[in-house]
This record gives C-alpha cells, sequence and structure tokens, in this order.
C-alpha cells in the first residue's frame, strides 16, 4: 500500500498522540492536510544549515515567493525546527528521538512511498575532500551493518541496509552536476565525536598515534568511505518502518 507503517499497537488506544518535539499532535493539527501529500523528506543536523535548504528548494521548484519567509512548522519547541525539511540535531539519541516523532507524523497524515534522505557532513576517509558519500550500508564501530539498541534491559540488534536502487540513482544524478565528486560506501557510525572516531584531540585520549592509523586502515578495507554519528539509528528506523532511506554526506577534510 506505501504507507509508513508504525510498530507500536499501543498507538492504537491513545486518544491522542502528542509529538512532544515537534510541538505537533493528533488532536491539535490536521496532521494529513498539513503532511498527506509528501513524497520526500530531507533532514539534516543544523538548524540554519536546513532552513537554507528548504530556501533553496523553494527556488529550485518554482515556488511563489521568494522563499525568504518559509515559516518554522515546529516554532513552538526548542528541540527541532521543521521547513517541510528540519534538523535532527548530533548523534544517535537525538536523530533516534526525531525520527520516531517524524515517522508517527508520516504515519497519522496517511503519506504514501515516502523517501528520506540524511543529508549533511561527515569526515572522510581515503577520498578527496569535498566529496559526497553515498550511504550502502551503515556499519557500527566493528563494521557490522547493525544498531545496537537497549530495549529495557535486552539489547536488541537491527539491520542497517540502505536502499541499494535508491543509492544507485543518486549516483547517476550526480554525474550531472559538474565538479561534485561522489561515490557510493560504508558509512561508519560512532557513538562519540572524540574517542569513537580515532580523534587524538579529545579531553581523553588513551591510544597512540599509530593504534588509530591502524584501526582507520582496517575501516577502509571493510568498505567504510566516511564516518559520522546518526547513520545506523537512521538506516534501522527507515527499514523497520517501510521507508526508502538513504544517506548522503559532504566530506570536508
Amino acid at each position: 500500500s506505501g504507507l509508513v507503517h508504525v510498530k507500536n499497537p499501543h498507538l492504537d488506544s491513545m486518544e491522542e498522540d502528542v509529538l512532544y518535539h515537534l510541538d505537533l499532535g493528533t488532536k491539535t493539527h490536521n496532521l494529513p492536510a498539513m503532511f498527506g501529500d509528501i513524497k520526500f523528506v530531507c533532514v539534516g543536523g543544523s538548524p540554519n544549515r536546513m532552513r537554507a535548504f528548504a530556501q533553496f528548494m523553494h527556488r529550485e521548484l518554482g515556488l511563489a515567493g521568494d522563499g525568504e519567509d518559509v515559516a518554522d512548522i515546529c516554532a513552538g519547541s526548542d528541540r527541532y525546527a521543521m521547513y517541510r525539511a528540519g534538523p535532527h540535531g548530533m548523534g544517535i539519541p537525538s536523530i533516534s528521538i526525531m525520527l520516531h516523532e517524524l515517522i508517527k507524523l508520516l504515519h497519522h497524515a496517511k503519506c504514501r512511498d515516502v523517501t528520506i534522505i540524511r543529508i549533511g557532513t561527515s569526515g572522510g576517509l581515503g577520498i578527496k575532500a569535498g566529496s559526497v558519500v553515498i550511504t550502502d550500508t551503515a556499519v557500527d564501530s566493528s563494521f557490522q551493518p547493525r544498531f545496537e539498541q537497549v530495549v529495557l534491559d535486552d539489547v536488541v540488534v537491527r539491520s542497517t541496509e540502505l536502499d541499494k536502487d535508491l543509492a544507485e540513482e543518486l549516483l547517476a544524478c550526480s554525474r550531472d552536476i559538474p565538479d561534485f565528486p561522489a561515490l557510493i560506501g560504508h558509512t561508519m557510525c560512532t557513538y562519540d565525536f572524540y574517542e569513537g572516531q580515532g580523534r587524538l584531540d579529545g579531553a581523553l585520549c588513551s591510544f597512540s598515534s599509530e593504534k588509530k592509523l591502524e584501526y582507520l586502515r582496517r575501516a577502509y578495507d571493510a568498505g567504510v568511505r566516511n564516518i559520522e554519528m546518526e547513520s545506523t539509528a537512521f538506516a534501522a528506523l527507515c527499514g523497520l518502518c517501510g521507508l526508502k532511506g538513504e544517506s548522503c554526506r559532504f566530506h570536508f577534510l
């Protein structure tokens, strides 16, 4: 049917579903009227960056007005912002909260055949600066395609495969844009910006530069081409709820 699935039987018995962090709810807002026509969702980590992206898309699609006055749909909350394209903050806990409520929003709005694309920046591994990595599989810090979520006191392991056809479609699109190097590869997701990514400049560091380089070489040999902190949760939640998902990350250095 193409509908967005939620895997929570308790929602059916709730009189109202309040999406706390989005400042939206099934009783206070007509979600099908507001969002029922949505086919593509783009999410990113920075409110300012996503506002600029929403303005850019407004111009590219030739919509009325100049796009400078795009409204923040979630203005009543200081957790996230939404301009029909919204930021999810940094790291797995932040993107997980946003995705739970976003997926419920799409479900309540009766959206069909939705594609969700995560855009942002990352650290590259053995690739040219300025490249865009299109993720085929998100892997954890042991280079395994899995997302481990503690539910009560059980460790639940979920798949992190992303839509391969969508990845190839995005790669084909990139070929039409000059000076836009793109490639498909694995994305490694860590729980931390410093020690988790092998950085030597954090408040704590328990390894040598040689050990760091040896670890990154093993990551590269395992197919990892960039490192960030959200992709495994993103891939797992999209896959479980029937969303075509993809992550595209720009590599600075």
